[in-house]
Order: C-alpha cells, then sequence, then structure tokens
C-alpha cells in the first residue's frame, strides 16, 4: 500500500505513536509518505520506504497567523495525486480531519477518491475538540472520515459522550517498539545517578497542568522519608519553573534532577526502578507503557486509559487523581521487598508484551484495506 500520515512532528504521543506506526509499516514493505511542517521527531534515520512531504506556507503580512489548514490541504492533494496514494492516514483530530475532509473534496473535483482514516488520542477529544470554537467543525470531519480509531476503550466512550458521531469506532492501542524499548545493562550510568544505591523513580511528560507533575513531586517527598531514592524529571513545558520551585520548597532538590527533553528515554528507563504518572487526564499512557516494556512498574492515577495499560496490583498500583498519600504508599510497598519488587517488574514485562508493535501492524493493515476495500466513489 501507498499510505500517507499526517501528524504533528513534535513529541507528543499522536506524533510519536504516528512516526512510529509508519516506520512500522515502512519495515513491513508499505509506501509511507510523512505529510507535515517538519520532519517528526522520530523519524531520524533513513529508510526507502519513508519519504517526508514537507508543508510550506508563507507568511504574509495580512494574516496574524500563518494559514497551515489551507497549506496543508493543498499539498494533501499534491501528494495524493503526484505519489498516487491509497489511502490517508490522519492523527489528532484538530485540525487534520477537517483538512483531509477539504482535500478529499478537491481531489473529487479531478476525478480521484482517498479513503480517509483519522485516528483520535486524546486532548484532540477530551480537551480542545469540545470547546465550542471547534466542536461541529471536529463533529463534521469525523462523521465524513471513512475510518475512525481512538487508541484506547475509554477515549472510544469519551468521544460517543462528548460528539454526535455515528461512525463506528475501533479501538486500536498504542504500541511499544521492542527493539528500543527493553531493559539493558546501564549499571554505570545508574551509580553516576544514585552513587550510594538510592532507587531511581522517573516521570516523564510535556509538564502541562493536566500532567500534575506536582502530585508526581510530592509522592517522591513522601517516599524519601522511606526509602533513600532520586527522583528524575524528564520533559519541558509551561510547569517547570513552578516545579523547581516546589523542589526548593519541599527541600528535595539535591534528591531531584530535572533533566529536560531527552532523546534516549529507553537508557534512562533502563535504570529506573519506578514510573511516576498521576495525570488529570490520559487517553491512553503510552509513556508507562514504555517504562514497562523496560520493566519499571507503574504507580499512576486511574484517568481514562490508564487502567488500560497498568493493572492494579499486578504491573503496579492505581489511584484516584490527586490521591498523593496512597500513590506514595504503594510506591513504598514496591521499592521496600525487593522480591515483589522484582515480581512487579516481571509483571510489568509480560504486559507490555501485549502492545508489540509487531502485534498491532497487522491490525492496522487489516483495517486500511478494509476501509480501502469499502470505500465507494460517490456519484
Amino acid at each position: 500500500m501507498k499510505i500517507g500520515i499526517v501528524c504533528y512532528p513534535t513529541y507528543g504521543g499522536s506524533g510519536v505513536v504516528a512516526t512510529e506506526l509508519g516506520k512500522g509499516l515502512a519495515s513491513r514493505g508499505h509506501e509511507v509518505h510523512f505529510i507535515s511542517y517538519r520532519q517528526p521527531a522520530r523519524l531520524d534515520s533513513f529508510h526507502e520506504n519513508i519519504f517526508y512531504k514537507e508543508v510550506r506556507f508563507a507568511n504574509y503580512p495580512l494574516f496574524d497567523y500563518p494559514p497551515y489548514e489551507t497549506a496543508l490541504a493543498s499539498k494533501l492533494v499534491d501528494v495524493v495525486k503526484y505519489d498516487k496514494l491509497d489511502i490517508l492516514h490522519v492523527h489528532y483530530a484538530v485540525p487534520h480531519a477537517s483538512v483531509a475532509y477539504m482535500a478529499k473534496k478537491i481531489l473529487l473535483n479531478e476525478g480521484i477518491y482517498i479513503p480517509i482514516v483519522t485516528t483520535l488520542h486524546g486532548t484532540d477529544i477530551t480537551l480542545v475538540g469540545k470547546d465550542p470554537a471547534y466542536a461541529p467543525v471536529v463533529t463534521f470531519a469525523m462523521n465524513k472520515s471513512d475510518g475512525l480509531t481512538a487508541v484506547s476503550e475509554s477515549l472510544k466512550q469519551d468521544t460517543l459522550k462528548f460528539f454526535n458521531v455515528d461512525k463506528d469506532i475501533k479501538v486500536i492501542p498504542n504500541f511499544i517498539d521492542f527493539q528500543r524499548f527493553k531493559k539493558t545493562d546501564k549499571d554505570h550510568f545508574k551509580k553516576a545517578l544514585s552513587p550510594n544505591g538510592e532507587k531511581i523513580i522517573t516521570h516523564i511528560s510535556n509538564f502541562r497542568k493536566v500532567k500534575r507533575v506536582d502530585d508526581a513531586i510530592r509522592v517522591f517527598s513522601r517516599i524519601i522519608k522511606k526509602v533513600p531514592t532520586k527522583l528524575l524529571l524528564i520533559g519541558d513545558g509551561p510547569e517547570r519553573q513552578n516545579m523547581e520551585m516546589l523542589c526548593r520548597e519541599l527541600n528535595i532538590c539535591e534528591h531531584t534532577r530535572f533533566l529536560g527533553k531527552q532523546d534516549a528515554i529507553e537508557e534512562l528507563l533502563a535504570i529506573s526502578d519506578l514510573f511516576l504518572m498521576p495525570s488529570g487526564s490520559e487517553s491512553f499512557g503510552l509513556s508507562a507503557l514504555e517504562a514497562m516494556a523496560c520493566e519499571v512498574p507503574v504507580i499512576s492515577s486511574n484517568a481514562g486509559g490508564l487502567p488500560e495499560v497498568n493493572k492494579h496490583g499486578i504491573t503496579g498500583y492505581l489511584s484516584n487523581i490527586g490521591d498523593v498519600d496512597n500513590m506514595a504508599e504503594n510506591a513504598i510497598k514496591i521499592l521496600s521487598d525487593e522480591n515483589n519488587h522484582q515480581q512487579f517488574r516481571k509483571n510489568a514485562l509480560q504486559q507490555a508484551k501485549t502492545f508489540d508493535i509487531a502485534n498491532i501492524l497487522p491490525v492496522y493493515e487489516e483495517y486500511y484495506q478494509q476501509i480501502i476495500d469499502n470505500s465507494v466513489y460517490p456519484k
């Protein structure tokens, strides 16, 4: 198949999943065209079946903001026509689903029919999409998609709750590439961060309020009173300065490291003993899954799709959003008993294997073919 993938090129979950999906499909012989305004962050190596098509747009003085949607629609028309794509897969509904529909209508005028699959990732539905400024367009674009998928059952139910969707939503979960995310021997690295054998606790996010990084820090401040530990905070965003101030207030700065954005997060997860994800909203929890693939138990909230990934009492523990005392109690329970800790590590890996990309790629291939076969050129 010739597949066009539209995504945001940033470190966010939707861009990561879209890029890894495209790379996986290319490795199985499909021709994949990434269409975005910048090369996706995870598109970091050459592959003969992968092509990157940059969306260029001029910033005219007339516009306060560049008309990205118009430029993207024109680029989609161009790529579909001249590379003869079989299907378009757009990730994150806002604005990609509506832009794809516009491109589809333009192509129809030229006698070309391109089926569109839209994948919902989370905040495009639970936060941005249900904003009155966007909701009517998002609803229309979802219903006009030939195929509609969600990354978790929780997100599917949220979509049906917030929007009048008459399309069937297929749940295809996020996935993990075990060639990259796996437990490796990085003891020399771990000794540099925990010279006295302290346990390493890790949190990864974009430091937005919804990620509740302050809860992760408060949980750690309780853990360290019972278990010698170090906290690694990976990522960056609007709340970072506030979090640095919170660490000072709690007097835990010497035990905390802010590492900013990291490309090789698998190396940091490989030395981690516990992963914290106290999010207020999480459609799936990709970072938690990446941690589990590296044999790291997870302490998380029970928000959204997290219970579909992190199994309570097996791969880690779930707590109500904001219940930092319970999260800390559960973390101490895991870290203070080595035999218990090792069992949680094994369980985390076994659960992660169910999301192996090798299991998920055939699901997407079958779904694409189904959408292509069932697409009918309108008369």
